[in-house]
């Protein structure tokens, strides 16, 4: 094959390639010179040829690949070749701090010594090359000679091209755009439709076909966008095709420029007309793993592998931290009651509402980071009779009211509060955050307290308590269910940090759990 060596590759599954690789290295270059061959070790005997491509397709085209027998039986070993070396440096720094695991096992990649392979007279190497032939049809983009891949026994599930994602601890945003760009990687994203199901963040990703979906799979499941948190669980959806109505933040069909906005924001920073081909491209100077693209507003280069395996770290979001909060009831809200309630999304440092329309109003958040977390979740909710709207303001702070000036108490400065749950880095706050739901979790109850006296405090409120139940290990902390997901808002606004006497205050927050 084209710029492949003539000299004969000697290994075979007798000779194991560790040996051969210390014979090699004497007298030569050091065995950790970069070299756009790795050897991979230590994988387990059901793994297959397109799962070990599947490690280096992140990171460029692999062009080549030989599987053999370990000095166990029950171990393989193999030698992927990347086409260069760059590719090959960004796979071992990539995975040096976050190793990789085949079927639940970890598997170690390091540089070959062998500058490239040939591995055209080894005969037990009919399956791998056909997996490579599979994996080059759909990089060009020739999706006909996929069903090369089936000759390697079958190994590909059958399943479609659209994949359901679910992301666990969404402690920083996950936006539309942001899954676009880390999948697109894999293929050519057409659709994507974002929505929450079983108080879970959900997306239903379709591509253009069913072998970029089983590579983004392979690739992404387990890993997590950001360090501690936003875990990618990817599995196959049932659907075959998507139907997206509206282009905005919540759903996008990038064959579609003509679709209408419909309920959601108009997010412009991924063009809706894209071409196919340069789908990929978006990112240019992008230095990372090509696996995982910066998010949108972050700077080039600015996500880092971080020493746990299969996270990645972001080191801030540059932008506006001031949300400009709309359609509110006038009657019903207060500085206090969006403090309560953005407060469960981030730290709320100032409020303002609006003098001449009361319907408006500004919320300032602690960084740019919890505002896109707080639009994320609470745009669109429905708050005393209206469906609220969320987004960022121009303003970059709010200003207090100067001295005399008339201002009713609409502007209030909570920056100092006793009431921010994300003060402490360390608190648990950060890996409960839900959005909003019917079913609402209490906790810091006192023991005097009884569940009559707790359905009569949210009775009290104007909440039709539906169930209720303690945590059995910790009478402390308890569930509690009501109507809808409006009444559970407004009683999280009403409650929370309702004082028992004794100092013992209530602490209320959305619940993932139902009863």
């Amino acid at each position: 094959s084209s710029g492949v060596s003539n000299r004969p590759f000697t290994m075979s599954s007798s000779t194991p390639a560790t040996d051969n690789e210390k014979k090699k290295s004497k007298g030569n270059r050091s065995p950790c010179s970069p070299s756009r061959v790795l050897h991979i070790r230590q994988i387990p005997s059901g793994v297959t040829g397109a799962e070990v491509v599947s490690l280096g397709l992140p990171f460029g085209k692999v062009t080549n690949l030989l599987m053999l027998r370990g000095k166990a039986m029950y171990w393989l070993q193999a030698f992927l070749e990347m086409a260069s070396v760059d590719a090959a440096i960004s796979m071992v720094n990539y995975y040096a701090p976050a190793t990789p695991h085949l079927h639940n096992q970890p598997v170690y990649i390091q540089y070959s010594n062998y500058k490239e392979l040939r591995t055209d007279n080894q005969h037990n190497q009919a399956r791998p090359q056909a997996t490579l032939q599979g994996v080059n049809a759909v990089q060009h983009g020739n999706l006909g000679v996929t069903s090369t891949l089936a000759a390697e026994g079958g190994v590909l599930p059958s399943h479609g091209s659209v994949l359901r994602v679910v992301v666990e601890n969404v402690f920083y945003p996950v936006t539309l755009d942001v899954l676009y760009q880390i999948f697109s990687k894999f293929g050519f994203v057409l659709k994507i439709i974002m929505f929450h199901k079983n108080n879970q963040f959900q997306a239903l990703l379709q591509y253009a076909d069913a072998m970029n979906a089983y590579y983004a799979k392979m690739s992404l499941d387990g890993h997590s966008i950001y360090t501690g948190c936003c875990t990618l669980h990817i599995d196959f959806s049932k659907l075959t095709n998507l139907t997206v109505k509206y282009n905005n933040d919540k759903s996008r069909d990038f064959t579609r420029i003509d679709l209408p906005f419909g309920d959601g924001q108009r997010t412009m920073e991924t063009s809706l007309s894209t071409p196919f081909a340069t789908q990929n491209t978006i990112f240019p100077s992008y230095t990372g793993p090509p696996g995982f693209a910066p998010a949108l507003g972050f700077p080039q280069g600015a996500v880092t592998t971080s020493a746990a395996p299969g996270h990645m770290t972001v080191p801030g979001i540059p932008g506006n931290s001031v949300l400009l909060v709309s359609n509110l009831n006038p009657e019903a809200i207060t500085p206090y009651g969006l403090f309560i309630l953005f407060g469960v999304y981030g730290d709320v440092h100032r409020v303002k509402i609006m003098f001449k329309k009361r319907g408006i109003a500004l919320v300032q958040m602690a960084d740019a980071t919890q505002a896109q977390l707080a639009i994320n979740y609470l745009n669109g909710q429905r708050l005393y009779g209206r469906v609220m709207h969320a987004t960022l303001s121009k303003y970059q702070t709010i200003q207090l009211p100067r001295e005399g000036q008339e201002d009713k108490g609409l502007t209030q400065d909570y920056s100092n509060s006793r009431l921010h749950r994300f003060k402490n880095p360390c608190s648990k706050n950060f890996q409960n955050i839900f959005p909003p739901s019917a079913t609402l979790h209490l906790s810091n109850i006192p023991p005097s307290v009884t569940v009559d006296d707790l359905k009569k405090l949210f009775t009290s409120k104007g909440s039709t308590v539906k169930g209720f139940k303690f945590f059995q290990k910790d009478c402390k902390m308890a569930l509690i269910q009501l109507s809808s997901v409006e009444e559970a808002v407004h009683a999280l606004i009403e409650l929370h940090n309702h004082d028992f006497g004794e100092n013992q205050h209530l602490r209320v927050s959305f619940s993932k759990s139902t009863i």
